[in-house]
């Protein structure tokens, strides 16, 4: 099984990030533009929290609040769930579907090095599973790997 580590290898260690003094509209366009759906929210090079969509549409469109005049901070999630690159992938997927949200950040030594989507996740695990089914398919045949 792959570790969120060797994912994070083959996807890259870029995040996409905030400070939670940015404006929702501003994090909201940056999301537009590199087409994600989630932020990470940091501070002094600390993980302060995440900002998504959902948050976005439940704390700013259902409350009837300005995205233009409300900062970050006042809508992210604070309780964040992470992992560490030495976890493997199916502690993400496991964690991802305990608690319903799509993205997962990757934490060491307390500082942010990597976002993963349930996408991401879910690939790894379909190619780890592909190569599975590759090496038995030529075990039972007899044919040499």
């Amino acid at each position: 099984m792959a570790t969120v580590r060797q994912l994070l290898e083959n996807k890259g260690y870029k995040i996409h990030h905030v400070s939670p003094d940015t404006l929702v509209y501003d994090a909201i366009k940056l999301m537009s533009e590199m087409g994600i759906g989630a932020l990470l929210v940091i501070e002094n090079n600390r993980l302060a929290g995440i900002f998504s969509e959902r948050d976005y549409t439940r704390k700013i469109v259902l409350q009837d609040r300005s995205s233009k005049n409300t900062q970050v901070r006042e809508i992210m999630t604070e309780k964040v769930f992470y992992m560490s690159p030495d976890q493997n992938i199916e502690d993400c997927m496991a964690t991802m579907t305990k608690h319903h949200f799509r993205h997962l950040p990757v934490v060491e030594d307390g500082k942010p090095i990597g976002m993963l989507s349930v996408m991401d996740v879910m690939s790894s695990m379909l190619s780890d599973k592909e190569f599975i089914i590759t090496q038995l398919e030529s075990y039972i045949s007899g044919t040499s790997w």
